[in-house]
């Protein structure tokens, strides 16, 4: 079982930078894809991006493409997304998401485990 904590959101003006953090409590966390995800209000729940257990493969929206970069340490149980370039678009609930499988897919029902979600503001 993995539980999972986002951290890191905030309000920020268009053109800056967050780094959110998912921290993992439980074992074998290298073992897990992880994905981040995110819900804008009113919208269905989107994907983001998405990191192999052993980080060494990657995945992302094309809305979030050169822009955000999707990084994990296995060591200290903890997956980031650092996010450059913020737009008001970008604004919504971001949750991180882990599995029990080496595919790091965008397919939100295949992930088993979700923390509770971190708020991200864009002001214009």
């Amino acid at each position: 079982q993995v539980q999972l904590v986002e951290s890191g959101g905030g309000l920020v003006q268009a053109g800056g930078s967050l780094r959110l953090s998912c921290a993992a409590s439980g074992r074998s966390f290298s073992r897990y894809a992880l994905g981040w995800f995110r819900q804008a209000p009113g919208k269905e729940r989107e994907f983001v991006a998405a990191v192999s257990p052993s980080g060494s493969s990657t995945r992302y929206a094309d809305s979030v493409k050169d822009r955000f970069t999707i990084s994990r340490d296995n060591a200290k149980n903890t997956m980031y997304l650092q996010m450059n370039s913020l737009k008001p678009d970008d604004t919504a609930a971001y949750y991180c998401a882990a599995r029990s499988d080496s595919i790091a897919t965008t397919i939100q029902r295949m992930y088993e485990h979700w923390g509770q979600g971190t708020q991200v503001t864009v002001s214009s």
